[in-house]
């Protein structure tokens, strides 16, 4: 017999490297983008906190700029949770279903979703269209703020209608489990 502890080493994998590695392949477009958004969105956070406490002058637009950062870093994170399908939802009722109408009402919800991210984004478009008033401590758009946004929604809308084609080759859902998975 062999002594050797077992080990889940597979090709591609260094030794000592778990499931939680990172692999470039598994992140999108959105992802990066939201990244660096955050980074910014710290910086900023961070040139607050250092003129405020350690200058004793804090910088007027620093406050404004991150909640502008802050809201675009959310929107744009929810289009990866929607590539994740990683968006909070009731999966109480298709546990106890039948698989057909645990299907049904998958589709039902991908729809839904769909339509919903649709209409959002054309509002959003409206309104940064309407948007003619400028950011307060800074001189930019405030429509670039809802640009943003419709941008978020906008890749929230193309997930989701990938993640609905997935579903209906598939004819299963993220959404849907058997008995074993409880």
């Amino acid at each position: 017999m062999n002594d050797e502890p077992a080990t889940t080493e597979s090709p591609g994998f260094a030794i000592g490297e778990d499931d939680d590695s990172i692999h470039p392949g598994d992140y999108a477009v959105e992802d990066y983008v939201t990244l660096v958004v955050f980074w910014l969105l710290a910086l900023d956070v961070f040139v607050q906190f250092f003129s405020r406490y350690v200058l004793g002058n804090s910088i007027a637009w620093t406050e404004e700029i991150a909640r502008y950062l802050l809201v675009s870093v959310g929107f744009l994170g929810s289009a990866m949770a929607a590539r994740k399908g990683s968006h909070i939802a009731v999966e109480f009722f298709y546990r106890y279903l039948s698989d057909g109408v645990a299907r049904a009402m998958s589709t039902l919800v991908d729809v839904v979703r769909i339509l919903f991210m649709g209409v959002m984004t054309w509002i959003t478009w409206q309104l940064a269209e309407r948007t003619n008033s400028m950011m307060v401590s800074v001189d930019l758009p405030k429509s670039l703020l809802y640009y943003v946004v419709m941008l978020g929604f906008a890749l929230m809308l193309v997930r989701s209608i990938q993640s609905a084609i997935g579903h209906w080759r598939t004819k299963t859902s993220e959404l849907m489990f058997t008995d074993d998975d409880a």
